[in-house]
């Protein structure tokens, strides 16, 4: 993915800001003031950029693949849907700004911000205690709240279902967390251990939404409250019905589009002109199904074009200190969806109305 440019980064800054002045009680604002939120604004936007990123590679072959009009830390984007890809959007953003901020939390790059040392020295069990330096979700989960809660400021029945699957991702990161141990004794003997708390990598949170997605529940709600717009009454419904749901799982409204055909109000570019994969033993599966899923599903055939590389090869080392390659030229196929050829469908009309006349 493209890194966000000036511009796109500053109106997303400026959106939060207004955003938080608005969202925050006034007392709140003044104590911690723009400084604090300048503090924060970097990590935001690389965690979003981090969850849009893990977005596109969990859904790299598939007919939807996270376009780039679903960042939803942007006053311009078009996710007033409440479908279950806008759903896993919601999520793993949400989840990517925490991750980042408690990341950094971690590393000490905020004064204010330290590991979670509450339980440090405490027994957590046979043979071990808390130590070490756990992950300060605490602080991640609260300032990615602050930033991407705000900004969901309709009253409708969306707004509601997509602040609950911004605490589905906030909880993944929670859920994923794993406890790591160093031994401590004589020559190893690993007498104790000192224990603390990590975050998983940002692959696996993504995974684990990808499996939340897989499973999201739709609401059945009546039609017509959903197209009603900002409710009170609609969204007191919808909240209602939510409160029945685990937190962890996500939620959506709306059945998806067909994301086979490109639709420009949505944002939708269609799958014609996807690249999939095939004869290759060493992909998985779902990798060698993603012609059949891409392009035959869609009503489009797959053609192959040979495309030119050219790869480091020959390396030699040499004394001292460097590695020498040349440069080699190699021929791949590349598959891709089209248009089923109007020879083809020509033939194939000739065909049925010669059957017909017999």
């Amino acid at each position: 993915m493209q890194p966000l440019n000036l511009s796109a980064t500053l109106i997303l800054f400026l959106f939060c800001l207004f955003q938080l002045a608005s969202a925050w009680p006034v007392n709140n604002f003044l104590m911690a003031g723009p400084k604090a939120y300048l503090t924060y604004a970097n990590s935001v936007q690389v965690g979003a950029q981090n969850g849009i990123q893990e977005c596109k590679r969990q859904f790299a072959l598939e007919k939807w693949n996270c376009p780039e009009n679903t960042l939803p830390l942007s006053p311009h984007n078009s996710l007033r849907s409440a479908t279950r890809e806008t759903s896993f959007v919601h999520a793993i953003s949400a989840a990517g700004v925490m991750h980042t901020l408690t990341k950094n939390c971690t590393a000490g790059d905020f004064d204010n911000c330290g590991c979670d040392d509450s339980r440090i020295g405490q027994p957590g069990g046979t043979g071990w205690i808390w130590g070490g330096c756990s992950d300060n979700v605490a602080f991640g989960e609260e300032i990615s709240k602050q930033f991407v809660d705000a900004l969901e400021d309709g009253h409708d029945s969306r707004a509601a279902v997509n602040l609950h699957n911004n605490e589905a991702g906030r909880l993944a990161i929670k859920v994923t967390m794993r406890k790591a141990c160093k031994c401590h004794g004589v020559s190893g003997s690993c007498t104790i251990q000192t224990c603390w708390m990590q975050m998983a990598d940002f692959r696996e949170v993504g995974n684990y939404l990808k499996m939340k997605y897989k499973h999201a529940k739709k609401l059945e709600m009546d039609k017509k409250a959903v197209r009603a717009g900002n409710s009170a009454d609609n969204r007191g419904a919808v909240t209602h019905t939510v409160l029945s749901i685990a937190g962890t799982e996500l939620i959506y409204l709306e059945s998806s589009p067909n994301y086979c055909v490109k639709n420009q109000s949505l944002g939708l570019h269609g799958t014609e002109g996807r690249e999939c994969f095939k004869e290759d033993k060493n992909m998985s599966q779902w990798e060698r199904n993603s012609c059949r899923r891409l392009c035959n599903e869609c009503g489009l055939r797959v053609v192959k074009k040979l495309t030119e590389v050219f790869t480091s090869c020959n390396c030699k080392f040499h004394w001292c200190c460097t590695v020498k390659c040349e440069k080699c030229k190699r021929v791949v196929a590349k598959y891709y969806c089209a248009q089923k050829s109007r020879r083809k469908k020509n033939k194939g009309a000739k065909r049925r109305n010669k059957a017909d006349q017999q």
